[in-house]
């Protein structure tokens, strides 16, 4: 396993991606056989920590890919690949839809702490597509 204290010489704090998924039940071993495939084509994208399935225990047709990754740019390069737009996109389009990625601003083991500031954009609530550029572009209140 990746050690993520790794990250604290790093101006990027990691990222999580939990990818949510309603499964009926008659489709879950089919589902995690197709998800399996799917996280080892995403392990072989440069900057992939690790992958988790999970099964809720209170709602059987809950399901989670909890994928971990150095930062934003490697998940977004490794979506960004051939590999992962033919095998594992369409099966990430069944994902429930929600936000999915998260930044890493804190973690703890056993044996260490890490905080890690937001690469959050202190536009990122007022600035959507179409926004960013233009012959007029809006002031950002700070």
């Amino acid at each position: 396993m990746f050690d993520l204290n790794a990250l604290a010489d790093s101006p990027a704090p990691g990222l999580m991606v939990v990818s949510r998924f309603r499964v009926p039940a008659e489709q879950v071993a089919e589902f995690a056989a197709t998800s399996r495939n799917a996280i080892a084509v995403l392990a072989g994208c440069d900057g992939f920590i690790e992958a988790l399935l999970g099964q809720s225990t209170d709602e059987p047709d809950l399901l989670t890919i909890t994928s971990r990754w150095l930062h934003v740019g490697a998940y977004r390069r490794a979506l960004s690949s051939y590999e992962v737009k033919v095998s594992v996109i369409p099966f990430l389009s069944l994902t429930i839809d929600e936000s999915s990625a998260y930044e890493v601003v804190h973690h703890r083991t056993e044996h260490s702490v890490l905080d890690s500031v937001s690469g959050l954009a202190a536009d990122a609530g007022s600035i959507g597509l179409g926004h960013a550029a233009g012959p007029v572009i809006p002031a950002v209140p700070s």
